[in-house]
């Protein structure tokens, strides 16, 4: 029997994290487009990338942002696959010649979940606690409030660094909330950190889709499960970054809420690494502005800590 080749293909990661998330892309296609409801319709490429071979080391001192995405930018690019699905939060600012960001899933809720080995908070862990983290947003910011904790590398998907803490070899450690919810982890336990507590990453809990520029088939068809306002908000908040020269190497956090009026509100933040030295600001407008808000906050930010 031949076998009927898919109409799209999506390239993503091969973390369970990540092919939920195509499948979520995928899931949205079908019900914008009926034509792609057939199961043999898209199909999931699994695509191993730098970030996931190299699990020893922290991000930071293997190349920052960029680690989770050049192997399958290059695929999209060969034209191997029509499609890319990430987390938003792990794209550079300035993407390859060819490509772009065509559209956003409606985000999950960015904030971060603070776990410990009894369960409590931050202020219950005992002087000296071992936090666990690959991020040095996280690091800076829980150390400008517990100078006392002593940092450590901490990778791998949301099991191993569970199995990590339960073990003991870390006190404590911060996960996304988004991811726990699409891996049907909410109830994992742990404390859910305020934004206010822990300004969340640039784009956290958004779902992006890379695409080539000129594709207009396949750039047509992404634009009907596009959500605006998560494009927004995420505009305003890359653009922070880019303006900050943002990556793995420094501590950068921002969120942007639209509200019902078509104003946008962006929380932004940078900090030294060890938490010592700590910048936050906040930037109101029309969401039309979103771009130029974030430029707008990250040069203020940048003259704040003299960068």
């Amino acid at each position: 029997m031949t076998q009927i080749p898919p109409v799209l293909r999506i390239g993503t990661r091969g973390s369970p994290l990540a092919l939920i998330q195509a499948g979520l892309v995928r899931d949205a296609l079908a019900m914008a487009h009926p034509a792609l409801a057939a199961p043999e319709a898209i199909a999931i490429e699994v695509i191993r990338t730098t970030g996931d071979k190299v699990q020893d080391r922290p991000l930071s001192e293997i190349g920052g942002k960029g680690l989770f995405t050049k192997e399958i930018e290059e695929a999209l690019l060969a034209g191997r696959i029509d499609l890319a699905v990430h987390s938003a939060k792990d794209m550079p600012t300035v993407l390859p010649d060819g490509l772009w960001l065509s559209a956003m899933l409606p985000r999950e809720d960015p904030r971060d979940v603070l776990f410990t080995r009894t369960g409590g908070n931050l202020a219950s862990l005992p002087k000296g606690a071992r936090l666990g983290t690959a991020s040095l947003r996280r690091q800076a910011q829980l150390l400008n409030r517990r100078p006392d904790l002593v940092p450590g590398n901490l990778r791998g998907n949301v099991e191993t660094r569970l199995r990590k803490l339960a073990e003991g070899q870390v006190d404590a450690t911060v996960l996304a909330l988004a991811g726990l919810k699409r891996l049907g982890r909410g109830d994992a336990g742990g404390v859910v950190l305020s934004v206010k507590e822990m300004l969340p990453a640039p784009a956290q809990g958004a779902i992006c889709i890379e695409s080539r520029v000129g594709d207009d088939r396949v750039n047509a068809l992404l634009a009907a499960i596009d959500h605006e306002d998560t494009s927004r908000a995420v505009a305003a908040e890359r653009a922070l970054l880019k303006a900050l020269d943002g990556s793995c190497r420094t501590p950068i956090a921002g969120l942007a809420l639209l509200d019902r009026q078509g104003g946008l509100t962006l929380d932004a933040l940078v900090a030294a690494n060890d938490g010592t030295k700590l910048w936050r600001i906040e930037r109101r407008g029309d969401e039309a502005d979103a771009e130029r808000l974030g430029s707008d906050a990250g040069e203020e930010l940048r003259r704040l800590a003299g960068w």
